[in-house]
């Protein structure tokens, strides 16, 4: 599969990431083969968190690459911390530490590829972070750090303390929740898509070199549905469905390929554990739509082109 450089970094990483937040629910075996699968689709990075399942993703997933024959260096392992469920952010300096002994624990290995801080903390002192920082990558517990969820104003307050480059920001992204992308083409338009809610986000990245990890790349709303939903938005599976025909691709695929095509080089990270779904997903590595298909697909999206 086609890689890119994360952030600013040497690391290379693959297009499309596998997201292991519903690895839970697949059996010993099952969760092997997804594993194997990845990584024979040349999708050797991994993405979870310590809060799906309450830990167990990372559990079943550490195991799951010991039972699939890969060594840990063949691997990219990204995890999050900072979210305690139902009650609030935490991104101080003790939480982040003790989250991380938590995570190598549950994942059965000895170092992070990369951390991402999970949520913006209202009352997180960028100070207390970058100490946090400082004692993991010293310790080689954690290698490379990067944020979800945060928009620049929160990553420059960040940089004022925190000396290790921010690699990725990971953020909601796909074809029916591009805001941040529908804002910069209504520039100067009394729309709602020329509303700017996350402060220029996608060319905050560009320039500083910051790659955006896109989450739910196939659905819409806060879980609430999928792209593929034909009855709530057949015009844009139309579109997706025809141009999709051009290069081989399902109307997924085609979504996924939208997302690929863009200058950013967003890097989607596919949710699904179903194997057939995944790889169908992977497809969109190899095609580059048009200028004239993106903005067919943006249009039949429902958003305004000025």
């Amino acid at each position: 599969m086609r890689t890119i450089k994360l952030g600013k970094s040497e690391l290379s990483v693959p297009v499309i990431g596998a997201g292991c937040m519903k690895i839970d629910s697949l059996d010993k075996k099952q969760a092997a083969s997804y594993v194997a699968n990845a990584v024979e689709q040349g999708v050797d990075f991994f993405d979870t968190a310590d809060i799906y399942a309450g830990g167990n993703s990372e559990r079943v997933l550490g195991k799951a690459i010991v039972d699939a024959g890969i060594r840990r260096e063949d691997v990219i392992i990204q995890s999050k911390c900072g979210i305690i469920p139902g009650q609030m952010y935490d991104l101080s300096r003790e939480h982040i530490l003790a989250s991380v002994d938590g995570i190598l624990e549950r994942l059965g290995t000895d170092y992070l590829d990369i951390l991402v801080l999970h949520r913006p903390d209202a009352l997180m002192v960028p100070s207390d972070i970058e100490e946090a920082f400082l004692e993991l990558k010293d310790s080689g517990k954690v290698r490379h750090f990067g944020v979800s969820n945060m928009n620049p104003g929160q990553i420059e307050l960040l940089k004022t303390a925190v000396i290790q480059p921010i690699l990725t920001d990971q953020l909601q992204l796909s074809i029916l929740h591009a805001g941040m992308i529908a804002s910069g083409i209504n520039v100067n338009m009394l729309n709602d898509e020329g509303i700017v809610r996350d402060s220029d986000i996608v060319s905050y990245c560009m320039r500083e070199g910051i790659t955006i990890q896109n989450w739910s790349p196939l659905s819409y709303g806060y879980f609430e549905g999928s792209v593929l939903d034909r009855e709530k938005y057949p015009e844009l599976n139309d579109t997706l469905k025809k141009i999709g025909a051009e290069y081989g691709l399902t109307p997924a695929a085609t979504a996924i390929a939208w997302l690929l095509r863009h200058p950013a080089q967003f890097m989607p990270v596919i949710g699904t554990v179903n194997i057939a779904h995944f790889n169908d997903a992977c497809k969109a590595a190899d095609v580059q739509l048009t200028r004239a298909q993106w903005y067919e697909i943006y249009r039949s999206a429902g958003y305004m082109q000025p």
